[in-house]
């Protein structure tokens, strides 16, 4: 069986610790990183913004059951 390897001039195939980017501030806390990296990256921002919709009609639908559940229940 042949021995697979990376194709050429693919880089390391190890972490190298640069995934903060070049723009990015040495004193910024770890929140702030995550906030930056996973919420407001544009990339991200339809999947989060799907998860938002999805727990505000969740919480829409458990506010929603308890004002006006009475009603639902035949007297």
């Amino acid at each position: 069986m042949a021995r697979r390897s990376a194709p050429p001039n693919s880089g390391p195939a190890y972490y190298s610790g640069a995934s903060r980017g070049a723009l990015s501030d040495p004193n910024e806390s770890a929140f702030s990183a995550f906030l930056r990296n996973e919420i407001f990256a544009p990339e991200k921002i339809p999947g989060n913004l799907s998860i938002v919709t999805g727990v505000t009609v969740f919480l829409g639908g458990i506010a929603a059951i308890r004002t006006w559940g009475d009603i639902l229940i035949p007297a």
